[in-house]
């Protein structure tokens, strides 16, 4: 292991770019003007409000200049800590910035021309700042601050100085969540109607009496010299999406009559005065997004917005059992909630500062002296905008298209400006999950942002000893060491399929740094033994998910996950970095491979055990030991269908699935992989509208790390796989198990691949696509067959 320490730090000292210029292109870094880039210090400065307090606050700041006619373009780039809403003359322009860390913070660029006019114009920005309330994924410099920099000499009317007026909002303070589970998305508001100023962002306002702004700091950007503030970088992700939307039905109404219609379409609902009434809201299926509540009148009435993804079958808190999602009847409703206060005005509506999560939303009223109309109720949505480019249909199976449907939305919802592990609890970028997350998209996207942006979190998350944070971007650091082994392999996989070696390759000194952390815990028999922190394993029956270990700490799991990750780092070391490190991971892995029976085969039940205590055996070990081609051929199938089979086994959960699913295609035994989606048959029945974290009872509804089935509709079932980096040759090898006729189209980086299969009497015949410049090979029963690029009939 000294050999591999010492050509570690030679490689580092070589071709480790400096830690300043390493940053993603910018989605709209072609509007960005090239000198904000310089080095030099920016002409706008970080202003805050004259009124500022340490910790929780919204700030409303204003800006009106004159333009001599309407420009043709009017770039600015913008950005605020935590979060801001910015408008143009009354509209809504954009929300940002993107979720970053102090180091990489995030701008966002706009052109606000369409919103301009001859006169006076007015940019208006609200700025909120959580506090030690807000979600765990927003980090901050802990100061409530925002930057406008116009892009060239005529937008620097705009520039952020102390010529802006502000106003510290008294309207919104942060109200406590209590839900069944691990929450960290942040406190929920109480909004006074009252204390709001009305029509602020519009340009008429009247904004005289407001107070003055001060300057922090001049901004810059990343990789400028000698500066500790906000390291600015161009957003590298697109806007999220943001279409209307409205509820489907009323479940419940207590207290007041809902018009027929309501809410699918908008209706007045009256409540009288001194009076209480309650309305259960049901959208159909699990969404995410910003809720609009409009009311008029009312003054000192209370409107708690509720939202759930399922209600509960009891009140106690330890008890997560939610029966079927579509039942309400007799059912708990437990959710974190929005209150609002009105002040009797006309047409208030509003909206909460950061996006919420629901199926369910529940309206609870209680009016003093004054009638409340609620005028309406509606949202918009909320979630990456990712475009579904592939297509699966298999003739008499709508089942499919039902958990593709599932699959996708989950995937969806799970996604906003990083990959998430859930919506409606966390909002937390894994990199176990994510790296299924990733493949998702590389199967159903053409999208060419979001899975760079997760492996560049990946970096940026890195700590001192050199192993990644287990979620990021995050302000409470959290160590899963397995995690950042995945985060090696969610690159690799990253390379098959997208190619992308000229950025890869910045990140080997990263892989290396991972793979060097481990080294000081590999005893003299080249078991990995007593890993510090959390050694999250599944969901599984297994404390915390913690994965079991002996009494001397080894952990089979664990030397299986080292293994393959050295497979993934020696492959990329050998195509485009060093060779020498490359032969030195093969030999330890090998190493580790071959003494891996020894150590951990009980042949009384012909499986590997999860360590040498012989107390605890689990499907995961076994399926990562034929993963890594610990044992192979014959041998592995056998394996995979004694585990497959064993429910004595601590069983691979709705995450572990898609380890289980590639044992599975790997071991030739892709055919069984129809008829075992019975997780996904049971949530089904359920009424899941998207996939749970677990088996009942979930914490979480809405998990992507389940929607490993949009994957393997392709890459099993099709037989789709990238045989070469960058997916510049094909290997198809379909397992249609009980289908006859089948078909779909994925992306790939040089336009589509599509497979139609129709199987008679044992004959298969299949047509196959394949991109310009693609070549590839089709394998059926023992029988290989080469694809050239274009359209071609094959019959076997």
């Amino acid at each position: 292991m000294k050999r591999i320490i010492i050509l570690l730090l030679a490689a580092c000292s070589l071709i480790q770019p400096a830690a300043a210029q390493i940053r993603l292109r910018g989605v709209s870094e072609d509007l960005i003007n090239p000198i904000l880039f310089d080095g030099s210090r920016w002409p706008a400065s970080w202003i805050e409000s004259e009124d500022v307090e340490l910790g929780y606050g919204v700030y409303h700041f204003r800006k009106s200049f004159e333009l001599e006619a309407k420009p043709e373009s009017f770039v600015v780039n913008v950005s605020a800590d935590n979060r801001y809403k910015m408008y143009v003359n009354g509209t809504l322009m954009s929300i940002g910035p993107a979720k970053g860390d102090v180091f990489n913070w995030n701008f966002e660029t706009v052109d606000i021309a369409g919103c301009l006019h001859e006169g006076t114009n007015t940019i208006a920005v609200l700025v909120w700042n959580g506090g030690e309330d807000r979600p765990v994924a927003i980090m901050s410099h802990d100061r409530t601050a925002l930057l406008v920099q116009g892009n060239g000499p005529a937008e620097q009317v705009v520039n952020t100085d102390r010529t802006w007026a502000c106003l510290k909002s008294a309207a919104f303070s942060p109200a406590e969540v209590k839900v069944k589970g691990y929450y960290a998305c942040g406190a929920t508001d109480n909004f006074d109607a009252g204390a709001y100023p009305w029509g602020w962002e519009q340009t008429d306002y009247d904004d005289s009496a407001w107070g003055g702004c001060r300057e922090i700091v001049t901004a810059a950007i990343k990789g400028s010299r000698d500066y500790r503030h906000w390291r600015l970088v161009p957003r590298s992700v697109p806007v999220m999406e943001s279409l209307p939307m409205r509820l489907s039905s009323v479940r419940e109404a207590k207290g007041v009559t809902v018009p027929a219609g309501f809410p699918e379409q908008k209706a007045e609902i009256r409540i009288p005065a001194n009076t209480s009434a309650e309305i259960l809201l049901d959208h159909s299926v699990l969404t995410t997004g910003y809720p609009q509540i409009t009311f008029t009148g009312g003054r000192d009435a209370k409107i708690a917005v509720s939202y759930a993804e399922a209600l509960f079958e009891n009140d106690d808190m330890g008890d997560r059992d939610k029966g079927n999602r579509d039942e309400t009847d007799g059912k708990v409703f437990i959710g974190y909630t929005d209150t609002i206060t009105a002040d009797g005005g006309d047409s208030r509506t509003y909206e909460p500062l950061w996006w919420r999560t629901w199926r369910y939303i529940r309206l609870t009223v209680t009016t003093a002296d004054e009638p409340l109309v609620l005028d309406d109720i509606s949202a918009v949505s909320s979630m990456y905008p990712f475009e579904l480019a592939s297509t699966f249909e298999a003739a008499g199976h709508p089942e499919y298209d039902h958990f593709i449907e599932v699959g996708w939305r989950t995937a969806r919802l799970c996604a906003h400006e990083t990959y998430m592990d859930c919506p409606y609890y966390e909002q937390l970028q894994y990199f176990g999950d994510s790296r299924i997350q990733a493949m998702i998209t590389h199967y159903n996207t053409r999208d060419p942002w979001m899975v760079k942006h997760l492996i560049e979190q990946g970096r940026q998350s890195l700590c001192p000893d050199g192993i990644t944070q287990s979620r990021y971007p995050g302000h409470i650091s959290q160590f899963i060491p397995t995690f950042s082994l995945y985060w090696i392999c969610t690159a690799h996989d990253y390379w098959m399929m997208r190619g992308d070696e000229e950025y890869l390759k910045t990140l080997l000194p990263a892989f290396r740094g991972v793979i060097s952390w481990f080294e000081p815990y590999l005893a003299e028999d080249n078991t990995l033994r007593n890993l510090p922190y959390w050694i999250f394993g599944d969901w599984s029956g297994m404390a915390h998910g913690t994965f079991p270990n002996d009494r001397e700490g080894r952990s089979a799991l664990v030397d299986q996950l080292f293994i393959l990750t050295l497979q993934a780092a020696a492959d990329m070391e050998a195509h485009f970095g060093n060779r020498h490190i490359a032969e030195d991971y093969s030999a330890l892995e090998k190493t580790m491979r071959e003494g891996f029976r020894s150590r951990y085969w009980d042949a009384s039940r012909q499986i590997f055990a999860d360590h040498r205590d012989w107390t605890s055996y689990s499907q995961h070990v076994n399926i990562l030991a034929i993963l890594s081609d610990t044992v192979t051929g014959q041998e592995a199938s056998d394996l995979f269908l004694r585990v497959l089979d064993d429910k004595s086994l601590l069983q691979c959960t709705v995450y572990y699935r898609y380890y289980l699913q590639m044992a599975m295609k790997k071991t030739g035994n892709g055919d069984l992989l129809l008829d075992s989606l019975q997780i996904l048959e049971e949530q089904k029945a359920k009424g899941l509208t998207t996939i749970a974290e677990m088996p009942d009872p979930s914490r979480s509804d809405c998990h992507a790390w389940g929607s490993s089935m949009n994957i393997e509709f392709f890459r099993t079932v099709l037989g789709i796989d990238s045989a070469a980096p960058g997916f510049k040759r094909v290997i198809i090898s379909p397992n249609l198990g009980r289908l006859t006729e089948v078909k779909g189209t994925m992306p790939h980086p040089d336009g589509d691949i599509s497979a139609a299969y129709h199987l008679k009497n044992g004959r298969l015949k299949a047509e196959i696509v394949l991109p310009e410049g693609v070549s590839g090979e089709l394998v059926w029963k023992g029988k290989t067959v080469e694809l050239r690029p274009g359209s071609q009939t094959v019959k076997l």
